[in-house]
C-alpha cells in the first residue's frame, strides 16, 4: 500500500470546518451513533478518517429533498 491508498486522518477541528457543525453537534452526533466514530491517536486525543467524514458528508446531501423544476 502506498501513501497515496493510505487512510487520512483529520482533527476534530478540521472535522469542524469540513462539516460546518460545531465540536459540540460532532459530539452530540458521535454519541447518538449518527456521526463517523474517531480513531484514538494518543492520550486525550482523537481523529477522524477523512473518508468516513467525507461519505457522512455525501450520505447528509443524498439525504436532502429535492425540489422538482417548476
Amino acid at each position: 500500500m502506498d501513501d497515496t491508498e493510505s487512510p487520512a486522518l483529520v482533527s476534530l477541528n478540521e472535522a469542524c470546518r469540513m462539516t460546518s457543525l460545531s465540536r459540540t453537534a460532532i459530539n452530540r452526533y458521535r454519541a447518538e451513533d449518527r456521526f463517523p466514530q474517531p480513531v484514538p491517536v494518543g492520550f486525550r486525543r482523537i481523529a477522524f478518517v477523512r473518508s468516513e467524514v467525507v461519505a457522512w458528508i455525501k450520505a447528509r446531501i443524498a439525504e436532502r429533498p429535492v425540489k422538482e423544476a417548476a
